[in-house]
C-alpha cells in the first residue's frame, strides 16, 4: 500500500497526492481526451496537440519553456494514448514547485505558435512515414484497419497524413480550448512532502484555470470483424501474422482470469506460444501476446514474424494451441496460477518501488474512476480463480479473430 489522498478541487481537477519516502517529485498530469474520442476529420489531433504544448505559452517562448524544462535536472515527457493525454515530470523534490508552476503554464496558456504549428507536422508526418516503414508497426495499422469498419481503434493515435496536413492553428485551439479544461484534467504527485503542502501548490498555480462545459464525443464499440486476410509490402524479410480478438463482454472477474490465460498463453518468456512456435519448431523469434483492458478497448493480439514458407504451419501452430486450451488439454494447474500470483504481486512491488510508475498508475485509475488500490483488490480475488475460469474466459475470447498476414511482394 502506498499513503494516497484524493481530492477533488474546487474548479475540477481530480488530484492524488502520494507521500512517500524518496527524493523524487513525480508529477503527472492527464487530460480525458485521446484517439477515441476524435472524430473522422480529427485524427491524430490529441497528438499533435501534446506536441504543441512544448512550443510556447503566454509567459514564456518556445526556447524559454524548453530551457526551464530541462533545468529542472530530470526527465520530462508526454504520450497520447487511446483514452487520454498526459504530460509528466520527475525531478528532485526541490524541484516541485517550478515543475508545477511550468506544466500550469502549459496546459492553460499554450499559444500556439504558427512557425511551430508548421514544424511540428513536418515531424509527426515524418513519424507517420517512419511508423509506415515499420514493419511490426504497419501490421498492426492494417489489422486495425481490416478488423473494425465504424471503432476508433481502426485509425492510430498518431493520425494519417491527410488530417495532419489538414490541421490549422484555428482547428488546433478550438480542440484545445473545448477539451483542455479544469474539470476534465487529472493529477497524480508522488513526493516527500506532506498532502496539505502539495495542495497548497498545486491550487497556487492551478486555482485559476476556470471550469466550463465541455462534451467528449460518444465511442462507438465494435466487436472485430472474423477474416483473415493478405496484404503485401516490398522489400520485407519477414512476413507477419497478427490475430485479433475483442471481448466487450467479460466481466471484471473473468478478466482476472484472462490476464493468467494471457501470461501463459504468449506474454512471458516461457509462454504457450513461444515454447511451440520457437523452441518445439523453431518458426519464428519473435512472438507474442497483447493485452488491453482499457474501458471501449478490450483487445487481444497475437504477433509472430515468420519466413513465408512457414506460414501455413504457423497458423496450425497458432490455432492448435487455442483449441488444445479450449478443449482442458492444455493444464493450468495450480502452480499456474500461483505463479501468476507471484507475477503480480512482482509487478506490484515494481511500480511501488518507482516514483514515476506510482504516478502513472494512479493517474490512469483515476481516469478510468478506478480504485487506486486495484492491485491489492486484485491480489485478493487472484486467490479465487480456479482453473475452470481461464478455461472459461477461454471460450469466450478466443472465438471469431481477425487474421491479418503480411507478405513480400
Amino acid at each position: 500500500m502506498f499513503d494516497a489522498r484524493q481530492k477533488v478541487l474546487p474548479n475540477g481537477i481530480k488530484l492524488v497526492t502520494i507521500k512517500k519516502d524518496t527524493q523524487l517529485a513525480a508529477i503527472h498530469a492527464g487530460i480525458k481526451i485521446g484517439s477515441i474520442y476524435e472524430d473522422i476529420n480529427s485524427k491524430g489531433i490529441s497528438h499533435f496537440i501534446e506536441h504543441m504544448l512544448f512550443k510556447g505559452t503566454k509567459n514564456r517562448t518556445n526556447e524559454k519553456l524548453n530551457e526551464e524544462l530541462e533545468a529542472l535536472g530530470g526527465e520530462y515527457n508526454a504520450y497520447t494514448d487511446n483514452t487520454s493525454t498526459v504530460y509528466s515530470i520527475t525531478a528532485l523534490n526541490e524541484e516541485l514547485k517550478k515543475s508545477l508552476e511550468l506544466l500550469s503554464d502549459m496546459l492553460i496558456n499554450s499559444i500556439f505558435p504558427e512557425e511551430e504549428i508548421e514544424k511540428e507536422r513536418d515531424v509527426i508526418l515524418a513519424e507517420i512515414r517512419t511508423s509506415r516503414d515499420d514493419v511490426e508497426d504497419y501490421s498492426f495499422k492494417r489489422i486495425n484497419e481490416i478488423a473494425f469498419n465504424k471503432s476508433p481503434l481502426r485509425y492510430e493515435t498518431i493520425g494519417d497524413e491527410k488530417t495532419v496536413r489538414r490541421f490549422n492553428k484555428e482547428k488546433l485551439m478550438k480542440f484545445y480550448h473545448e477539451n483542455y479544461a479544469p474539470n476534465n484534467c487529472y493529477i497524480s504527485v508522488v513526493s516527500s512532502f506532506d498532502h496539505e503542502e502539495v495542495l497548497d501548490i498545486v491550487l497556487k498555480y492551478f486555482k485559476d484555470w476556470e471550469c466550463k462545459e465541455f462534451k467528449r464525443q460518444q465511442v462507438i464499440v465494435e466487436n472485430n470483424i472474423p477474416c483473415k486476410r493478405i496484404s503485401y509490402k516490398k522489400d520485407i524479410e519477414q512476413s507477419t501474422i497478427i490475430y485479433l480478438f475483442t471481448f466487450h463482454n467479460v466481466s471484471k472477474e473473468e478478466e482476472l482470469a484472462l490476464r493468467i490465460l494471457n501470461h501463459k498463453f504468449g506474454e512471458s518468456a516461457n509462454s504457450i506460444l513461444f515454447r511451440e512456435l520457437r523452441e518445439e519448431r523453431g518458426l519464428a523469434y519473435d512472438v507474442y501476446t497483447d493485452l488491453d483492458l482499457t474501458n471501449q478497448v478490450k483487445t487481444l493480439y497475437i504477433y509472430t514474424a515468420v519466413s513465408e514458407e512457414n506460414i501455413d504451419e504457423t497458423l496450425n501452430t497458432i490455432d492448435d494451441c487455442i483449441q488444445r486450451i479450449k478443449k482442458e488439454e492444455i493444464v493450468f494447474d495450480d502452480s499456474t496460477i500461483a505463479l501468476m500470483k507471484k507475477v503480480l504481486r512482482t509487478a506490484v512491488a515494481f511500480t511501488l518501488e518507482d516514483a514515476t510508475d506510482i504516478g502513472n498508475y494512479v493517474l490512469h485509475q483515476i481516469i478510468d474512476d478506478e480504485n487506486i488500490y486495484k492491485f491489492s483488490v486484485d491480489m485478493e480475488d487472484i486467490e479465487k480463480i480456479k482453473k475452470e475460469d481461464i478455461y472459461n474466459v477461454a471460450k469466450l475470447v478466443f472465438k471469431d479473430p481477425t487474421i491479418h498476414i503480411l507478405k513480400n511482394e
